[in-house]
């Protein structure tokens, strides 16, 4: 592995971090009215009434995915019974579906943005790098997915994911990711370029679930007395 491979996979996954939790901690402290999806809603709804819900349902199974096939050591679904090539081409069947779904709704979302003029004139150039960088994240996801179809030496199983656990416990493996396709280093590269845009583009909305509704208290209405 040579320098330039030891800052992508060695120090990169670490200044991403920082970035992300730095962003989102000046985020809340010093932009919270901005903390939004900016909703296009009301200048037009027919086409955002298929593509975001198609996006964003999608986008939910590619996650899980990720989380799964990136936590989840080949050895334990081996200890299961789930041989790795029965996994894969669970991956490749699930994963392929709920890619190209959310790339649909990406096209879907990003052709209404450009074609309905209030909608575009209320795109701001932060969003046009979101959506660059997004498309190039799910663009090379669903490439990476029908590309490893078949498991083998290189796969991400044996690779990435090794190397994102490592991450994670302050020892990332650089001689596993080393081993990487060029298609995985690159989706991984793409995929931290996304977490880094995350906390300063309109995705942060995706931390801001309303969950505190289910537990307010009731609102009663009592009508006037006569």
């Amino acid at each position: 592995m040579n320098g330039g491979e030891s800052l992508l996979w060695i120090v990169a996954p670490y200044v991403t971090a920082v970035i992300f939790i730095g962003g989102l901690v000046w985020r809340y402290r010093y932009d919270q009215f901005g903390w939004t999806t900016r909703s296009s809603q009301l200048y037009e709804r027919r086409l955002l009434r298929v593509a975001s819900p198609l996006f964003h349902y999608a986008l939910i199974f590619v996650i899980v995915g990720h989380v799964t096939g990136l936590l989840i050591p080949l050895t334990w679904t081996d200890a299961i019974g789930v041989s790795n090539a029965t996994y894969h081409a669970n991956a490749l069947v699930w994963g392929g579906i709920a890619g190209v779904a959310t790339l649909v709704g990406l096209v879907l979302l990003i052709y209404r943005r450009r074609t309905r003029g209030p909608v575009f004139l209320a795109t701001t150039a932060n969003d046009k790098t979101m959506y660059v960088v997004l498309a190039a994240a799910i663009v090379t996801g669903v490439v990476t997915t029908v590309a490893g179809y078949a498991p083998s030496e290189e796969s991400y199983r044996t690779t990435v994911a090794p190397w994102f656990r490592g991450v994670l416990t302050f020892r990332p493996d650089t001689t596993a990711m080393s081993g990487a396709n060029g298609l995985y280093k690159l989706h991984t590269v793409v995929g931290m370029g996304l977490v880094v845009l995350f906390p300063f583009s309109r995705l942060v909305h995706a931390l801001s679930a309303p969950v505190g509704y289910l537990f307010r208290p009731y609102i009663v209405y009592r009508s006037r007395a006569r």
